[in-house]
């Protein structure tokens, strides 16, 4: 939400459409918090929405499909989206509650309704939870930063520790993430899993061919009556039928992995990162295009076109490289770790090739600009904790989410009155933008 920061920090005329003269004092803050809540949720699902239905009318590929069959149609897509935007357990709700103060913390919920949600708030949870630790490992880094630069002792080491904090925090997020949408896909949020498989272009029989592998369904050198599932995806792509045979090739080859891009695991992540920046230059060109709109100069096609190529080439880099770290552990450097034998083999395509992938695919972050990797971490941090956490618990234990939750909260806004800028992210510009007298 960099446009939020950039918000923060102009004139008057940059929010005139948000005085709201018409209100109260007391209920301008609440109101203009729960309306950017709700952009900020809702325009990004709409945005990707709208270019998947353009690219699937534009291209139809049966071979990569995407998670799960949704019947809806667009428009029944689209108002889903807005619906869901105003349901009271989304982020809008948590922007007015945390600015709007005690007066609504105040009012009681019966029994019945804390039931039937327990679980259902927990993303927002975990999102206020990601936002205090921030601010709180910033404050004591910052104080800790200022004593030593005083003392003229403050390091390189320390100044590279404060550089890569937040690459470091986007890695060590991305690995949980990426190994659910492999293995337990459930824990994730349905339509960020969808978003996943949609920027992986991967085909969906092979991602199960690897499960089976990882839960013993599918074993080398043993008849278990998996050929066919490899089988019938090598003729699609004009490859032996026998290479999808488990107990007749081990491994199966990576040419199934490229699917049917041929052997070299080098041209295959090439391609991957070819296609991919194509494919997200749909998305992040327009955005780009917009923000710039908002105080036009003569470099503005330059930079918007700059600033979309640089967030394409960030995901591109990070699919190409979760796709080079399996065949990195498939092929190129685990088994000469591992070994060549049909344990090894068993157990490298049990999970060693896809964790590969998953811990290499976040250092692409390094590609977007410092800003970036900051919203960024703080994005998908709380997905990353939420793969730990059961997304459904007893009704008697929601007391801990509350606790937690609250205390999140209490410190996120008590930073934001006493050191605005300590709160980083896209809460801390729409905080900014809410809080202005």
């Amino acid at each position: 939400m960099q446009q939020l920061r950039h918000g923060t920090r102009s004139d008057g005329r940059g929010g005139a459409f948000l005085q709201l003269q018409s209100l109260p004092p007391a209920l301008r803050p609440l109101v203009r918090a729960y309306l950017l809540g709700y952009a900020s949720a809702v325009a990004p699902r709409l945005l990707t929405l709208i270019l998947q239905h353009l690219s699937r009318r534009r291209t139809k590929n049966k071979r990569t499909l995407p998670a799960e069959v949704d019947e809806r149609t667009f428009v029944e897509s689209a108002v889903h989206v807005l619906r869901t935007g105003l349901e009271p357990q989304r982020f809008p709700t948590f922007c007015a509650v945390l600015v709007g103060g005690s007066t609504l913390l105040q009012a009681g919920r019966d029994a019945e309704s804390r039931n039937k949600f327990a679980g259902r708030t927990l993303d927002l949870t975990l999102f206020a939870a990601t936002q205090a630790v921030d601010v709180i490992v910033g404050e004591l880094w910052s104080r800790h930063r200022a004593r030593r630069t005083a003392a003229q002792n403050w390091t390189k080491g320390e100044q590279f520790i404060s550089r890569m904090i937040d690459p470091l925090a986007f890695v060590a997020s991305c690995g949980p993430i990426m190994w659910a949408w492999f293995y337990s896909p459930e824990s994730l949020p349905r339509g960020y899993n969808k978003w996943i498989t949609s920027a992986a272009h991967v085909d969906l029989r092979l991602i199960e061919a690897l499960r089976r592998c990882r839960s013993g369904e599918l074993r080398y050198a043993e008849e278990t009556g998996q050929a066919p599932l490899l089988g019938a995806m090598c003729k699609d792509y004009d490859l032996p039928y026998e290479w999808g045979d488990p107990v007749k090739v081990v491994p199966f080859p990576c040419d199934i992995v490229h699917m049917g891009r041929g052997p070299s695991c080098e041209y295959h992540a090439w391609r991957r990162f070819w296609l991919s920046w194509r494919w997200a230059m749909y998305t992040y060109l327009p955005l780009a295009v917009a923000l710039q709109l908002r105080k036009p100069t003569r470099k503005s096609p330059l930079l918007a076109l700059l600033s979309a190529c640089r967030s394409s080439a960030f995901l591109a880099t990070f699919i190409a490289l979760f796709y080079y770290g399996v065949c990195l552990g498939r092929t190129r450097v685990g088994p000469h770790l591992v070994g060549k034998a049909v344990p090894c083999r068993q157990r490298i395509d049990s999970g060693l090739c896809v964790g590969t992938g998953c811990f290499l695919c976040g250092w692409s972050v390094l590609i977007e600009t410092a800003s970036r990797r900051r919203d960024m971490a703080l994005f998908v941090a709380p997905r990353a904790m939420a793969t730990l956490l059961p997304r459904r618990y007893a009704a008697d234990k929601q007391w801990r989410e509350t606790l937690a939750f609250a205390a999140s909260t209490a410190v996120v806004f008590t930073c934001a009155l006493e050191n605005p800028r300590r709160v980083r992210g896209m809460m801390g510009g729409i905080l900014g933008l809410t809080m202005r007298k």
